[in-house]
């Protein structure tokens, strides 16, 4: 046995409303879930990002709570990367720079691909990448 695909990818975020409009508004992401001051939820693609606020998540649900999920949270930047194509990338790179987000790095992989990195509100390591990166 082994997994198919990656279902959900969790970012833990310092201000949560400033990540809900950097991701919905600056990314284009569709809003699915939302519990104020807990986290929000958004469809990309065939997966689910999950924003959580880590201190919240770090607290055991009550013994009665109708979905047991076990405490989590990290403290720290997260990295996560969003597939591309070159032509998405430079698209990506006018429109991150339109919304004033800095471009930290810009550059092709040795084994073929490129790839731009810049943050999130919370400080996250996001990046596009051509998915030939990973042979893809």
């Amino acid at each position: 046995m082994k997994p198919s695909a990656i279902l959900e990818s969790a970012l833990y975020v310092t201000d949560l409303d400033a990540a809900e409009a950097f991701y919905r508004d600056v990314i284009g992401l569709e809003r699915i879930a939302k519990v104020d001051g807990r986290h929000v939820f958004f469809r990309c693609g065939q997966g689910i990002l999950l924003l959580f606020d880590a201190e919240a998540t770090r607290h055991a649900p009550p013994p009665d709570a109708k979905l047991p999920v076990p405490p989590h949270g990290t403290v720290g930047q997260g990295h996560l990367c969003f597939a591309a194509t070159a032509a998405e990338i430079e698209a990506w790179k006018a429109t991150l720079e339109a919304h004033g987000v800095a471009i930290e790095a810009d550059f092709e992989w040795p084994s073929g691909g490129r790839s731009i990195y810049f943050r999130d509100p919370s400080g996250n390591s996001i990046e596009f990448a051509e998915p030939r990166i990973w042979g893809l």
